[in-house]
């Protein structure tokens, strides 16, 4: 087999292949034993019909289709191994010749990833992230914690105040109009939470129980109901009720009733230790984002298209998986949310582009620095796999290997090691 190719633009390659003749021939016999089991021809079983009659009756040339299909798929796949070529979309293919006795001759055009041009990598200048954990932090957790942990009591008169539950009943119109899903009642909302429409938990402030107001808002321009976006409405609301939560000291007691120390100063202490844990993984993690961005930025190339549509394909099943996790499935998301599948993939594609770019510098420089995957970084990261799933490495090995994951793993396990290699010959300044 013969195999020549050459670049037509930017990263689209076109390929010429001529597979000798003897292959085309012996695709043939193949196509011939696979199509007489469905041919009928009176006076012979099925199966059983002589080449010669078949030829006659049919023509060889109905025979070339499924030789073709046949041979194509293993000649296009040495034809890429043997250029050292890396497609990322299904090729386009251009048969030129084909018939019995003859080469069979093609030509393919397809998108390969994109020779990157790096630029600088090393030496790279990274702000310092703090990880000291500040008094105000301390606060606020705590605040949450009493929050979670507040008991409602029911107001019996005076206004609603920020923070308070309030159970109302709410109809809207536009244009003098009710809409569709403006109507409600008896719900429950906490003013402050920015559940509702701008302007309109700040109206209900003040209001007290068995009031009726006319409260008065704008939707938002990116609304996402397009009959509503950037409209004035009309909310006719009645107060039925007001809970306030009524929050727990922060003393010994609560110390006791949130964990498992004795004293507030211990599990303050202890708080701050999984705070300062918290920021110290946010800091690296930081750090990383940070000296990849300034690799990437440093770098030239072009992707192409169908990189980010696989990559945003990618993403948008990892969110089906988690929102079934959740005990949710799309239709339902796109039903809450008020967003078809246009919307969520538009939103992820600057996401999918970002780690397009970024796995290509990353590769580009692993290569580059001569970064590999060895044995024992696969025994390391299936050992760590092992304990957070509680099953035994070679189990997870075979189930990596017979999902054909495992290329992805070692491809995950080089990102990192690129990674820490930027990270290691960066300056924090």
């Amino acid at each position: 087999m013969k195999a020549t190719w050459e670049k037509i633009d930017n990263n689209l390659v076109s390929i010429e292949v001529e597979v000798d003749a003897e292959k085309v021939t012996a695709a043939i016999d193949q196509a011939f034993k696979k199509v007489v089991q469905k041919v009928n021809v009176p006076g012979f079983r099925k199966g059983k019909v002589p080449r010669g009659i078949f030829e006659s009756r049919f023509g060889v040339e109905s025979l070339y289709q499924d030789a073709i299909d046949i041979l194509l798929p293993e000649a296009y796949s040495e034809a890429i191994k043997a250029n050292g070529l890396e497609p990322v979309d299904r090729p386009e293919i251009d048969v030129e010749q084909f018939a019995k006795g003859q080469s069979f001759k093609f030509k393919a055009k397809v998108f390969v990833k994109p020779e990157v041009k790096l630029g600088e990598y090393k030496g790279l200048e990274i702000e310092a992230v703090s990880a000291e954990v500040a008094e105000e932090e301390i606060a606020a957790e705590l605040e949450r914690l009493q929050q979670r942990h507040a008991e409602l009591t029911v107001v019996e008169e005076g206004p609603a105040q920020n923070g308070d539950i309030t159970v109302i009943d709410f109809d809207g119109y536009v244009d003098g109009e009710q809409f569709e899903g403006g109507k409600s009642e008896r719900y429950s909302l906490e003013l402050g939470s920015g559940s509702f429409i701008p302007g309109f938990e700040e109206q209900v402030v003040g209001m007290e129980i068995g009031d009726f107001k006319d409260v008065e808002v704008t939707f938002p321009e990116s609304y996402h109901a397009e009959n509503l976006a950037g409209k004035p409405a009309v909310f006719k609301v009645k107060l039925h009720e007001i809970k306030r939560k009524s929050l727990p000291a922060l003393d010994d007691e609560f110390a006791k009733d949130v964990s498992e120390f004795d004293t507030l100063e211990e599990y303050k202490a202890d708080l701050v230790s999984k705070l300062k844990e918290r920021k110290d993984q946010e800091a690296v993690q930081a750090r990383e984002i940070a000296v990849v961005d300034k690799a990437t930025a440093a770098a030239e190339f072009e992707i192409p298209e169908s990189m980010v549509v696989t990559e945003t394909d990618y993403m948008v099943k990892d969110f089906e998986n988690r929102l079934k996790m959740q005990g949710m499935n799309m239709d339902l998301y796109y039903q809450f949310s008020g967003q078809d599948e246009s919307v969520l993939r538009a939103q992820m594609r600057s996401d999918a582009e970002k780690r397009v770019r970024n796995n290509l510098v990353l590769e580009a420089i692993a290569k580059a620095e001569g970064i590999e995957v060895s044995e024992e970084d696969m025994a390391e990261e299936l050992e760590k796999l092992s304990k957070a799933y509680n099953r035994s490495v070679e189990e997870l090995r075979d189930i990596f290997t017979r999902n054909g994951n495992i290329e992805n793993l070692k491809e995950d396990i080089s990102l990192r090691k690129t990674i820490n290699f930027l990270l290691e010959n960066s300056k924090t300044v």
